[in-house]
């Protein structure tokens, strides 16, 4: 190699020019890192007086550090003189792609945004959504799980989940149990609302207030129909639910009130 013909004074402008580049891409870089851990300390801070949902709290901080990581890369690239517009046209493509193929993915991860942040529900509260009642056991990004009455695991899609109709049983705190009772139509209506209303103010976990109540529903066609309608907390909503039936039927058989049932009339025809 011949040393008498290297432009000198070239390299030096080179070596001067992207050197430079490069310095100012090493500043960006450690100047930038150190914004984004204070953007993020500081988002976490928010996040916590407004008391997000702990795992809402990781996702978002994560996926706000990925774009901010993203962005300074993007910088530091075009410090350097890398070409940065094509790269990011691919990104945007690369994101819309992906987003097509995970369009559901998204929109399950939207819903369970939603859910964590306006709290229709929360863990162990009962509710009925999508045709399902159970308890809340868990709820994810993607998807909640529920915990139904014959403890069977069931998990909804949030999108479907937050666009949907959910009733919340336990946020009240109490809940009424409808029941039906019918007695036959020569039975005393007085004497049965008696011993229907003396049955619910014995039991325990029917609450006084607000107070239960006995009402006549309907005159069906084989029977006089009651609404028996007493309060209880919500966890007790079954034991009540299933004591009731068991100790109206003792109450009625005591007090010699019919219960009436199907009966089965044959007609024979002389020949």
């Amino acid at each position: 190699m011949n040393l008498e013909n290297i432009d000198v004074e070239k390299w030096l402008d080179l070596a001067l020019e992207y050197g430079l580049n490069i310095l100012g891409a090493i500043v960006i870089w450690v100047v930038g890192s150190w914004v984004i851990k204070k953007l993020i300390k500081g988002t976490k801070k928010v996040m916590l007086k407004q008391n997000y949902d702990e795992s809402l709290q990781k996702f978002l901080l994560n996926l706000l550090g990925w774009i901010l990581k993203i962005v300074l890369i993007i910088v530091v690239l075009g410090t350097v003189g890398v070409e940065t517009t094509s790269f990011a046209a691919i990104l945007a493509a690369a994101g819309l792609a992906i987003g097509m193929a995970l369009q559901g993915s998204l929109g399950n991860f939207a819903g369970g945004v939603l859910i964590m942040i306006f709290k229709p529900f929360k863990i162990g509260d009962l509710i009925e959504a999508q045709g399902e009642l159970g308890v809340v056991k868990e709820i994810e990004i993607f998807t909640t799980k529920l915990t139904g009455l014959s403890n069977r695991e069931i998990i909804i899609p949030n999108g479907s989940l937050s666009n949907g109709n959910i009733i919340n049983y336990t946020t009240e705190g109490t809940r009424r149990v409808d029941l039906v009772f019918g007695v036959g139509y020569d039975s005393d209506i007085k004497k049965t609302k008696d011993v229907l209303m003396g049955v619910l103010t014995a039991h325990s976990k029917v609450l006084k207030d607000p107070a239960p109540a006995v009402t006549v529903l309907e005159l069906a066609d084989s029977s006089v129909n009651f609404a028996v309608r007493p309060w209880c907390k919500t966890e007790y909503y079954w034991d009540v639910y299933f004591d009731i039936t068991e100790q109206v039927k003792e109450a009625l058989d005591a007090a010699g009130i019919e219960i009436p049932y199907p009966h089965q009339v044959e007609i024979h025809k002389n020949a």
